[in-house]
């Protein structure tokens, strides 16, 4: 009887396990690896920010799942999922459309014996009024792709004089993606000059970066932060801490205080919550935030084959901490369950997960970097910043590229992208 281990969500984690699962069981006939993820191709999520800004083109840089599926060895299936069924023990994915609304591809179901839900994360508004209707998120390539798209639209209604000066942008949220939006849209501005906008003047451009908390980049320590912040301030981005908003309207921000900050143009930036729709799935236990609620070894509380994996996993270490939502949580999750099911094929005592916490890395840019490595302050963490920070950033994402396509592949991508530095324009320009 062949086991059909199925992995929804190719994001950072997903990829990753499905990658090294398919790879491991490529020989094993009764073994099938099969993902499935509503878009038909995959950008690291940290990334996000450059594909917004235009520094990154996600055509050229994003993996294809059906590409990587023919090399790892794994089946791609493209849909969205909107039930499991853990009694039948199969999901349920939805009527695929084309642009039009014509249906491609009728509902359908897929069995598995082993089910791994990556569902990642999408922003959390809090319920603000009118965030949702005026504001950009940066869920997913789509999202990034929107407000790219609109910030090339703007550039060129002010080289054409239609549009009110200054170029007003307001970021909701001093994380690390506010924060790293902020930078890599004023390196945008000044980048555009050498592309037909010469007339263009860095004074035509307003950021504003908006936090309610006392600072900026608060699971940073406070010396970093203040560097980041002072960063962001010689560049020019205006930093408001301690500024709740309350509503969102078509001219801008409304704080607390009843203060309009005018922009035209809004990113909501300030946090992020499981996809809703996890809390409605029978059969699962979740916490208030739509995370399926799993066991030290990454195994659903309520079932032994349903694993879950990143954002939308609730998973308490045994100091009663939660795992954070971060890139290298989804990585070291896919590595556990990974030996998870390998264990469990061999009937050996399944390994419980625990999260160690290797830092945080800001990136502004190709202005500069901060950070810190080796966890928090009270483990004795090492604070890092400029050149050597945006090395270690960029190692990051070399990191996840090795865990899926290899270190030769990786070497090549990166040569690629030597290349592809002279003959592309550094700015997505369209």
């Amino acid at each position: 009887m062949t086991e059909h281990i199925v992995v929804v969500g190719g994001g950072a984690g997903g990829l990753e396990l499905v990658t090294r699962l398919a790879r491991k069981f490529k020989r094993d006939s009764t073994v099938q690896v099969t993902l499935v993820d509503r878009n038909l191709t995959h950008i690291w999520k940290p990334l996000l920010h450059e594909v917004a800004a235009g520094a990154l083109d996600a055509d050229v840089d994003g993996v294809d799942y059906r590409v990587q599926a023919a090399s790892a060895g794994f089946r791609f299936q493209p849909g969205e999922l909107i039930d499991v069924d853990t009694e039948q023990q199969q999901i349920r994915l939805a009527a695929m459309n084309d642009d039009a609304g014509h249906e491609i591809v009728a509902e359908r179901v897929i069995p598995y014996s082993t089910l791994v839900l990556a569902i990642g994360s999408v922003t959390n508004d809090f319920g603000t009024k009118g965030a949702s209707e005026h504001c950009y998120f940066l869920d997913s390539v789509r999202q990034a792709r929107r407000f790219h798209h609109t910030l090339m639209n703007t550039f060129l209604a002010l080289q054409a004089k239609q549009y009110p000066q200054p170029l007003s942008v307001a970021i909701v949220g001093g994380g690390a993606t506010g924060v790293e939006l902020s930078a890599e849209l004023h390196k945008s501005a000044e980048l555009i000059r050498a592309y037909g906008f010469d007339d263009f003047n860095m004074s035509q451009l307003q950021i504003t970066l908006v936090e309610a908390g006392e600072r900026i980049l608060p699971a940073l320590p406070e010396r970093i932060a203040a560097s980041a912040l002072h960063e962001l301030e010689a560049l020019g981005v205006q930093v408001r801490t301690g500024t709740a908003v309350t509503e969102i309207n078509e001219q801008g921000l409304v704080t607390k205080d009843g203060e309009l900050i005018a922009a035209p143009i809004k990113v909501w930036a300030a946090g992020v919550k499981a996809p809703p729709f996890l809390a409605k799935l029978n059969g699962f236990e979740c916490n208030r935030g739509n995370q399926i609620i799993a066991r030290p070894t990454l195994q659903s509380s309520t079932h032994d084959n349903v694993f879950v994996l990143g954002d939308c996993a609730a998973v308490e270490q045994p100091d009663g901490s939660r795992v954070p939502p971060r890139a290298q949580a989804a990585h070291q999750m896919a590595s556990h369950i990974f030996k998870v099911i390998c264990a469990q094929k061999k009937g050996h005592e399944l390994p419980s997960f625990r999260y160690r916490d290797h830092g945080s890395l800001v990136s502004l840019s190709s202005y500069s970097a901060v950070g810190s490595l080796m966890g928090n302050l009270t483990k004795g963490s090492m604070k890092v910043e400029g050149l050597l920070a945006r090395v270690m950033y960029k190692s990051l994402y070399r990191m996840h590229q090795v865990a899926v396509h290899g270190y030769f592949r990786t070497l090549l991508y990166m040569l690629a992208q030597v290349i592809n530095r002279r003959l592309r324009p550094r700015l997505k320009l369209h």
